[in-house]
């Protein structure tokens, strides 16, 4: 008798293991905006739920929008890795010091940080070349806009931002030396209210393409009111400027985030930092408009082409910043280099403000 009690317990053990063990990962995601229909957020929620797709019962995903960089963000985070949470995704670049405090008090929680310079052995970093597909928006820019004078609203002056400026600004050059890129920044991410002020002191200044690194659909939907070229950033923005918007740079987060959940059930989940590019599917120049001509399709394919084999690099010498100094003088920058960008190109009016 005590012997068949004995094998029922070590059975109830042994199911309860299994059960345990095969219970679906929870891989909670962590937003700096609403997600809405486009932009930053609005992208990883699209990889969250392409996540959820790809790995269907052996995983739960969820999502907290909106939240603030700083103690917000802290809380948040805290609160997902004490409910069960598995995976935390922090996705915006002001999340990584909170997000490394909250991964040192949860040493079995798995956190991936969206940018970023520091890691954890239980934190890591993801990011995407987004300068890439930057230097061909500016170049198609360059050969559509008839003033010669492109406008940016840019976020806050982190070096991811400023590589896009200058991407931007290199490729806008290239097809028009004498083109010239006017810069506002905003110091937030998300502010729709001030990107359409900012697109539209851009357009008051002559600049007949806009581009930005913003959250919003602000931009694009102010270039199509006032009748100018944009190229869009983060999501296709057709739907809210369909005349307007040449092309987008958009971003593809839905094979990475179902790599990294696929690492953590499996057990191999290692740190690691991701800087991906085109040829990694994470950022694409996508939504060309129908009425960019074909043999103009056909010149931004072949650069295009040039970036994914390696044969081009954006940040390709000679490099002069728009103080007249020579920053690089042969070569190509070298990740560090470009990882830690402060300095703005040749043929981009404005400055850098103080960082926060």
């Amino acid at each position: 008798m005590h012997k068949n009690l004995r094998r029922a317990a070590l059975a109830a053990l042994v199911l309860a293991a299994h059960a345990a063990s095969a219970a679906p990962l929870q891989a909670c995601f962590v937003y700096p905006s609403p997600v809405g229909q486009a932009g930053w957020s609005h992208q990883h929620d699209l990889g969250r739920q392409a996540l959820q797709a790809a790995l269907g019962e052996q995983v739960r995903t969820r999502f907290v929008e909106a939240v603030a960089e700083g103690a917000d963000s802290e809380r948040v985070m805290r609160d997902l890795a004490s409910q069960g949470c598995g995976l935390v995704v922090a996705a915006s670049f002001g999340y990584l010091e909170p997000a490394l405090r909250v991964a040192a008090e949860f040493p079995a929680v798995k956190f991936e940080h969206a940018g970023g310079y520091k890691t954890a052995p239980n934190l890591n970093t993801y990011n995407a070349r987004y300068y890439e597909a930057r230097w061909l928006a500016g170049w198609l820019a360059g050969r559509s806009s008839k003033s010669g004078i492109a406008g940016y609203v840019a976020g806050f002056p982190v070096p991811e931002v400023v590589q896009g400026v200058n991407a931007f600004a290199l490729g806008l050059r290239a097809a028009n030396p004498r083109a010239e890129l006017k810069l506002v920044w905003l110091n937030a991410w998300f502010d729709p209210a001030r990107e359409r002020e900012a697109a539209l002191s851009l357009i008051n200044q002559g600049a007949d393409v806009l581009t930005n690194h913003s959250g919003s659909s602000a931009v694009p939907q102010a270039a199509e009111e006032k009748g100018v070229l944009v190229l869009a950033y983060q999501s296709d923005m057709a739907k809210f400027a369909p005349k307007a918007q040449l092309a987008a740079v958009t971003h593809h987060w839905g094979g990475h985030y179902t790599q990294v959940a696929q690492a953590v059930i499996a057990g191999r989940w290692a740190r690691k930092p991701v800087w991906g590019g085109m040829k990694d599917g994470l950022v694409q120049l996508s939504a060309i408009h129908p009425s960019v001509p074909a043999a103009l399709r056909a010149e931004l394919e072949a650069r295009r082409q040039a970036i994914l084999d390696g044969r081009f690099k954006p940040f390709t010498a000679p490099l002069v910043d728009n103080t007249g100094k020579t920053r690089l003088a042969a070569g190509t920058l070298d990740d560090a280099q470009i990882a830690s960008m402060d300095w703005l190109v040749q043929g981009v009016t404005g400055t850098l403000p103080a960082q926060r």
